[in-house]
């Protein structure tokens, strides 16, 4: 019999690439000041967070989360199902449904979860799920957990969903599940036309919208807002630990359908709740986001700005309409290399190479905040492009 540990004790690509000095993983922060981090002793500039709108360090959204904290605890030492469910979850519920157009929402405790949590109590052994080949890894484990038959289409091609809905016509139900803005690309999923052909063949929607939710929209509820389609989707999903300054997630959509969630959700009933302070911290980043829409106007400032300079480098940057901004370089050791020495020079970015997405599209994947001043930007071109053209990506 082979000891299961074996592969763990074979594992060394992490101990080879810390040797050379290429890890990109797990680096410990030691001080975050919003746009700058401090990581061993060295500042740099922060383009690699999801922090969109930079509340996680507004004073009112810092303030909520303290007062939460001194009024409640650190826990609320249970489950929502039995003794974890506050005041302050109810009413964030209530203002998610509000803020999303939708009769009721649900939170959990993690993002992540929220999708683990949602698809799986939803799909019998009968039913189908089509889904987009690019989604979210936490959908993905969704899908893997539910009983019923899986599709993929290939990325916002609708007549490859439309094949995939013709070959699922014997299934009880469907659901057609796609982000709203896909994490590594940057793009939006053509919700029109999904929205459309789905509801040919009577199948529901779903829609994480994580990167979307405070990006979006007139009124930053997101890309439903953005598409004006907030009526014709079923189920909105978000996350906490983006725009909303927190962690955590949650599920938007009818009153019936939340409610058998709520009842049903293995995630949900033997998961702790969220604690009290990162419940308050979100309500307070929905309630800035509804009454300052300068910072959002900023966002798009700073995503303009840098995109423009970027591209006009030589830089491919491929699909992206958000304020996601991959440097494209299509090789895993070229990528690791160009992570090095952005970060030796003092930006801190992500470095994504295959299976993070498919081989020959291998990224630094930058993301921009609304809190970010035109110079620390323009220290961000001026390096890309210093680096870039020494390691040969532009010319």
């Amino acid at each position: 019999m082979r000891d299961l540990f074996e592969k763990c004790y074979a594992f060394n690509r992490d101990q080879e690439a810390i040797e050379l000095g290429f890890y990109p993983y797990f680096k410990a922060i030691q001080d975050l000041k919003g746009t700058h981090v401090t990581v061993n002793g060295k500042d740099l500039i922060m383009v690699g967070s999801n922090n969109y709108l930079g509340l996680t360090t507004h004073p009112r959204v810092k303030q909520a989360a303290l007062d939460a904290l001194v009024k409640f605890g650190t826990s609320c030492s249970g489950s929502r199902f039995l003794n974890g469910t506050l005041e302050l979850h109810e009413r964030l519920e209530s203002t998610l449904a509000d803020f999303m157009g939708k009769q009721s929402a649900q939170v959990f405790s993690t993002g992540f979860q929220t999708n683990q949590g949602v698809i799986a109590p939803l799909i019998s052994r009968t039913d189908t799920i089509i889904i987009d080949r690019l989604v979210h890894a936490s959908i993905l484990e969704g899908v893997r957990l539910a009983f019923g038959k899986v599709r993929r289409f290939r990325h916002n091609d609708v007549e490859s969903l439309r094949k995939n809905l013709e070959a699922s016509s014997d299934s009880s139900g469907i659901l057609v599940i796609v982000d709203g803005v896909y994490s590594m690309e940057g793009d939006l999923a053509t919700l029109p036309e999904i929205v459309a052909v789905s509801k040919e063949f009577g199948a529901r929607i779903m829609v994480d919208d994580a990167h979307g939710i405070g990006v979006l929209g007139p009124n930053g509820a997101g890309v439903l807002e953005h598409f004006g389609l907030t009526d014709q989707v079923d189920l909105v999903m978000g996350t906490f630990s983006k725009s909303l300054a927190s962690l955590g997630g949650f599920i938007a959509g009818d009153t019936k359908v939340i409610n058998y969630i709520k009842h049903h959700s293995r995630a949900l009933i033997f998961s702790a709740a969220m604690p009290p302070s990162a419940v308050a911290a979100v309500q307070a980043a929905v309630e800035v986001i509804q009454t300052e829409p300068e910072i959002r106007k900023n966002l798009w400032r700073n995503t303009k700005f840098l995109m423009d300079e970027i591209v006009g480098l030589g830089f491919e940057t491929g699909p992206t309409q958000t304020p996601i901004v991959p440097m494209i370089v299509g090789d895993d050791a070229r990528t690791a290399l160009f992570w090095k020495l952005l970060f030796d020079e003092g930006l801190f970015t992500n470095c994504v190479i295959s299976p993070g997405v498919p081989p020959g599209s291998q990224r630094i994947r930058m993301c921009l905040m609304a809190t970010h001043t035109i110079e620390d930007l323009e220290k961000v071109v001026e390096i890309c492009g210093r680096i870039g053209k020494q390691i040969g990506i532009i010319s």
